[in-house]
């Protein structure tokens, strides 16, 4: 994730402690030992239902469970694993997860044994009732899914009046005091709604916002075809930096955030260095902390059968499963090709990645996008915007 209010705002988030890891690590530590010692973020995908079926879905959800999705003793099990391991959060995510009948029952576990709960959700299902349970079940944020605004919107979830839906979700989790955020993924069909999301963010008082780049992976790798062209991306991330500056400037405490493609820092840097040069060395230590592209590294997906995946986005890799080992063997394992590479890779980088003059802050970007596009997990990433002479050395 780039976070835009607190790179190009100065202006500091609930999490940018997690995001910013100073890396204190002797001189002599290699990338792999210091990447070997980070406790990722997990994503569970808890379920493989969903009561929508949203035309970018990475998960390839479905409208049933999967009658073998983990139950609520081996998620518990798993749950004490990740507390021992020493996971910072685990983030609900489905399909829906508010589709799994024991979700508030694993939260409030979850945060017993001292995990940071969040909800990844399409917001149709959060009720009042629902939006008291996740209030008293513990959970710290839950990010609501909008694609478009109106018709839009309905047009990706599959299903009318979607939208209206989740709106009421949103307001519903205001009112038991549940912070809540907008997820958006831009692609051609709705950058068009992107201005009026915006607005919507102050309209419906929500205070913070993540807009994903496309990633080529479940539903998601049919719709490839309908990415933003880099031009296109260009002008998106620059109105989405324009009312991130505009919002701050009115003093709205709206957190605005990019996420899934991380050629956003370097074209945040830029933009610094030309308007706020005296910040451009704190705004570069930043985002050298963060690391950049942190799959197999800073965040980790477990799915619903318990496979153990680079990050939600690598479902057709699995590096084991937690009902036959403990998480955190699986994640340090690095006899695996991929989890060692992943974790050191820098040196299997290949084309403009390797040569690029922003991969100490970028570290490659989305490898399951290059993968998807040229059959190559080391190529470069195909949504990278910067051009050749941007990124020389």
């Amino acid at each position: 994730m780039i976070s835009v209010t607190r790179l190009l705002c100065d202006q500091i988030g609930p999490q940018d402690r997690l995001r910013y890891r100073w890396r204190k690590e002797a001189d002599t530590s290699s990338e792999l030992e210091i990447n070997l010692k980070r406790k990722p973020i997990v994503v569970w995908n808890s379920t493989k239902a969903c009561n929508l079926r949203c035309i970018h879905c990475y998960y390839t959800a479905h409208a049933e469970p999967d009658p073998d999705e983990l139950t609520t003793a081996e998620a518990r099990a798993f749950i004490d694993d990740l507390a021992d391991f020493g996971a910072p959060v685990l983030l609900f995510s489905g399909g829906e997860p508010l589709m799994r009948r024991d979700m508030f029952e694993l939260g409030a576990y979850a945060v017993e044994r001292g995990l940071r709960t969040v909800i990844s959700t399409n917001g149709t299902l959060i009720d009042q009732e629902a939006a008291g349970r996740i209030k008293e079940a513990g959970f710290s944020y839950v990010g609501i899914s909008l694609d478009g605004i109106g018709v839009t919107n309905d047009r990706f979830r599959g299903m009318d009046g979607a939208f209206e839906a989740a709106l009421r979700g949103f307001r519903h989790c205001e009112a038991a005091g549940v912070r809540t955020g907008l997820r958006l993924t831009l692609n051609k069909h709705n950058v068009a709604d992107l201005s009026d999301i915006l607005d919507l963010l102050r309209e419906e008082r929500i205070p913070r916002a993540c807009f994903y780049h496309l990633v080529y992976a479940g539903r998601g790798k049919r719709m490839q075809a309908d990415d933003l062209t880099l031009e296109e991306t260009r002008a998106a991330v620059d109105m989405i930096f324009d009312r991130a500056l505009a919002f701050r400037r009115e003093g709205l405490d709206i957190e605005i955030l990019t996420v899934d493609n991380h050629t956003d820092g370097p074209y945040l840097l830029q933009r610094v260095a030309r308007d706020q040069p005296e910040r451009y060395d704190e705004v570069l230590e930043l985002l050298r902390a963060n690391g950049g592209n942190a799959t197999g590294i800073g965040i980790s997906a477990i799915d619903h059968l318990g496979n153990v995946h680079a990050d939600q986005f690598w479902q057709h890799y699995a590096f084991g499963n937690v009902l036959e080992r403990p998480f955190g063997d699986i994640w340090t394992d690095i006899s695996d090709p991929l989890m060692a590479g992943l974790k050191d890779r820098k040196p299997l980088l290949t084309g403009r990645c390797a040569t690029c003059r922003y991969l100490d802050v970028c570290n490659g970007n989305f490898r399951v996008r290059a993968e998807a596009v040229y059959d190559d997990v080391w190529a470069p990433d195909p949504a990278c915007y910067l051009t050749d002479e941007e990124i020389q050395r």
